[in-house]
């Protein structure tokens, strides 16, 4: 018995088979499944497959040819996920599953955020610090970022600092820039989110505010080179829900933080948009600059255009970028190399 033509090439280069700049996924068996992916907003709206021959069942998209994209499959009938087995490569979705994912043909990781032998290498260290009640729990911990480098250089914070580190990589991505010479040197703060109370810390929280303020920017003074703080020399970093609290941060504290980068911000619910609108609205000018980014196929990809027409309409310097991709960290560490060059050049 002959194999469908689609079947053959998913079993030989995997799940998606990508032609030109299409991702078909194909599922071989009697019943049909769901698919979950950026594009449709997971679990908003499953798409069902289609019946291609017997047994067999595939769905087309038309993606950028430079595309990252993370998906899975669900049975319909149970609600559970399924893996793929045409696609061994899966990646922890942060929440409770893992993810298949995928590049298209022009899609391909940062080489940045691979240590170059010989390079110079900023040094990580751990600290943690008491929240006096400004925080969740008692004491939060506080990654420093000291670059390879002599004198004294701004400050970027980075909210959800943990994860940069983990899955975005990014002390790697500075030593690559820094060694580079396509940034200046720079030192980061990298903070911890407060697990279950993150959402509440970052919907635009003045108490995360006094945190930095009272609790992170004490620590980086003291065990950092550190210019002084005053003019926005300092950078605030967030992605998602910390995009939105980036943003919030330097409308609230721009003498401190004068560049914002504001991966994928959540600055607007469907029936509700957060403070910092208002205060882009009829706030005085602050003179920050911003760097914002959203992707293609992500939900929050409106709300991104959105605040970026409004801070361009009350005079911010912006730069902002759309990358092929959804909401997730393998995007937010490809593109961030952009807004530090951006912002820090």
């Amino acid at each position: 018995m002959s194999i469908h033509p689609l079947l053959a090439r998913a079993r030989r280069d995997g799940n998606p088979v990508l032609e030109n700049d299409r991702a078909v996924f194909v599922w071989e068996g009697k019943a049909p499944v769901l698919l979950l992916d950026d594009f449709h907003g997971w679990e908003e709206h499953p798409v069902p497959l289609e019946r291609a021959a017997p047994n067999l069942w595939t769905i087309s998209l038309d993606l950028k040819p430079d595309t990252y994209l993370e998906y899975a499959f669900l049975d319909p009938a149970s609600g559970q996920r399924l893996p793929d087995p045409l696609n061994p490569r899966t990646i922890w979705n942060e929440f409770d599953a893992y993810n298949h994912y995928f590049y298209m043909p022009r899609g391909r990781p940062t080489e940045l955020a691979v240590p170059v032998k010989g390079m110079g290498r900023g040094a990580v260290t751990r600290h943690r610090v008491p929240t006096q009640d400004q925080a969740a729990g008692s004491k939060r911990t506080v990654h420093l970022y000291r670059p390879p480098a002599d004198g004294p250089v701004p400050l970027l914070v980075v909210y959800d600092g943990t994860d940069y580190l983990r899955r975005g990589r990014l002390n790697f991505i500075a030593d690559t820039l820094i060694a580079s010479r396509r940034v200046s040197p720079f030192a980061m703060a990298l903070v911890q989110n407060g697990g279950a109370a993150r959402n509440l810390e970052y919907s635009c929280s003045d108490a995360t505010l006094a945190f930095l303020q009272e609790g992170v920017l004490p620590l980086a003074r003291k065990e950092l080179d550190l210019l002084p703080p005053g003019g926005g020399r300092y950078g605030i970093l967030g992605a998602s829900l910390g995009g939105l609290m980036a943003l919030y941060t330097g409308m609230r504290m721009p003498g401190i933080f004068g560049r914002v980068l504001s991966q994928s911000g959540a600055f607007f619910l469907p029936d509700f948009e957060f403070v910092v609108a208002d205060l882009v609205r009829h706030a005085p000018g602050t003179g920050i600059h911003v760097w914002m980014d959203a992707g293609r196929y992500e939900w929050l990809l409106d709300g991104n255009r959105k605040m970026a027409r409004l801070l361009r309409k009350r005079g911010y310097a912006l730069t902002y970028r759309e990358f092929s991709g959804g909401h997730n960290y393998t995007c937010w560490r490809n593109d961030i190399p952009h807004g530090l060059e951006a912002l820090f050049a």
